[in-house]
């Protein structure tokens, strides 16, 4: 939500060794246009990447996705098991123990500051006490961070859209449905997720019975970003089980 596939810049040379590797832009997301009227709930994404799939031949994936991306990805697998092989889900939205029914102030304010600097990013990101505002929240690592993730992220996240469209399609639902245990699922969060908390945003009765749920040290709501070689190395070990 807010992102692009420019998150994925990180991780996708180290995939690519293996795999190809297709990143989406989610509508009004990236360069995925925005009309309004596309429905934004993550079962309607799961449907609209399916047919972008099929529209490019492609019969069989191994899925990956961050935040909402990694609810996506989890409802393409529970609704679609004969394309999906495996899934690894960083972070995932809708595993919140009580359905969240209106936006969140902090959300907001992220937004609001992300769509006031885009265009300036370029330069302000080159300085410390603005990455430190833009991205102490979302990574622990904020410091060490790649100034061009900084860069990508805010141009993403300030010209995004369909952001509130994708929060609002998230509202007043949850992840519930079942995953086969044919399909191998790892689900990651960092010991730092500040966007997804523990307390209250990683409900495991909802995962899959069978999945692999991992807890990295040091990481943030980006774990791509955090660590990306180990990432890397825990989604490959995911497909290969599939």
């Amino acid at each position: 939500m807010g992102s692009a596939s420019t998150a994925w810049n990180m991780i996708t040379p180290g995939l690519a060794e293996h795999y190809e590797v297709i990143a989406f832009d989610l509508p009004g997301h990236g360069q995925s246009p925005w009309d309004g009227t596309i429905p934004m709930d993550p079962e309607s994404l799961a449907t609209l990447i399916r047919g972008e799939l099929e529209t490019m031949g492609i019969k069989k994936i191994h899925i990956g996705g961050n935040s909402l991306g990694g609810w996506v990805a989890l409802e393409l697998a529970a609704m679609y098991p004969e394309l999906v092989q495996s899934v690894t889900a960083l972070a995932p939205a809708g595993l919140w123990s009580h359905i969240a029914t209106h936006r969140q102030k902090r959300g907001a304010i992220a937004r609001y500051l992300a769509v006031s600097t885009y265009r300036v990013a370029p330069y302000l990101m080159r300085y410390q006490w603005a990455r430190r505002i833009g991205f102490a929240v979302v990574s622990p690592l904020w410091r060490e961070l790649p100034i061009q993730t900084c860069i990508d992220a805010t141009i993403a996240y300030g010209t995004a859209p369909g952001y509130y469209p994708a929060w609002d399609g998230m509202l007043g639902r949850r992840f519930e449905k079942k995953i086969s245990p044919t399909i191998p699922v790892t689900i990651v969060f960092g010991d730092h997720d500040n966007t997804l908390p523990a307390k209250h945003s990683q409900e495991r009765s909802l995962a899959p019975a069978h999945c692999q749920w991992l807890r990295i040290d040091n990481a943030g709501h980006a774990p791509m970003w955090d660590h990306p070689n180990e990432i890397v190395a825990i989604a490959l070990k995911t497909m290969r089980a599939s």
